[in-house]
């Protein structure tokens, strides 16, 4: 059970809405990460909601959490996050792309570059937003595939470098994505409460 006291919610008319958050962080073989976060919501709370809207409140999120030290950019070229006071980019993405499958939308930003990517890596990775309509609920989700973080160092990290990465970045970009999907929650449904993080299923790994 992890508790975030000013995060959860409880719906307007007082109807029980789940208020579990799915969560699944691994290391593949090729020392890549794998992260997805998602929780689910009924259809009449999710309503207008998509993945540019979910795009958008996470760039906001990124910046109030950090406390504008990391700053969501917009460029002709897609989505930087810089490093305050600097034109230094930790992250670099291309303009999303969108998908339409069955009952899913979703954007997709490809990584292509930043200072916490690994040299010859900046053209793998993507961080994905998407919403996927699934009987009376809608399931709003935050991957990270394929990513390939500077602080692992090559595909054969050291045992120092795995626990520098799980305690730092790893928990940090956790802590994140279940706040932001939290904050999601609870402003559309009210209320504040505690949030019960769950295993998500995914791909296997070694967890970080």
């Amino acid at each position: 059970m992890v508790s975030f006291p000013a995060e959860v919610l409880v719906p307007r008319n007082d109807a029980v809405i789940p208020r579990e958050i799915a969560c699944r962080q691994v290391l593949r073989e090729d020392s890549s990460v794998f992260s997805v976060q998602w929780t689910k919501l009924p259809r009449r709370l999710a309503a207008g909601v998509t993945p540019d809207w979910l795009l958008d409140r996470y760039l906001a999120w990124i910046r109030s959490f950090t406390l504008t030290m990391v700053r969501p950019c917009r460029t002709e070229d897609g989505i930087e996050f810089r490093l305050a006071g600097t034109a230094k980019s930790l992250l670099r993405f291309t303009a999303p792309r969108r998908l339409r499958e069955a009952e899913q939308d979703s954007l997709s930003l490809a990584i292509c570059g930043g200072m916490l990517v690994q040299p010859g890596q900046s053209r793998r990775g993507s961080l994905t937003f998407a919403v996927a309509s699934e009987r009376e609920e809608v399931r709003l989700t935050i991957r990270l595939n394929d990513y390939f973080p500077l602080i692992l160092g090559s595909a054969s990290p050291s045992r120092l470098r795995k626990i520098l990465y799980r305690f730092t970045q790893a928990s940090t970009h956790k802590v994140v994505t279940i706040r932001f999907l939290a904050r999601i929650c609870r402003h559309l449904g009210g209320g504040d409460g505690r949030v019960r993080v769950i295993r998500a299923e995914g791909p296997q790994g070694e967890e970080i």
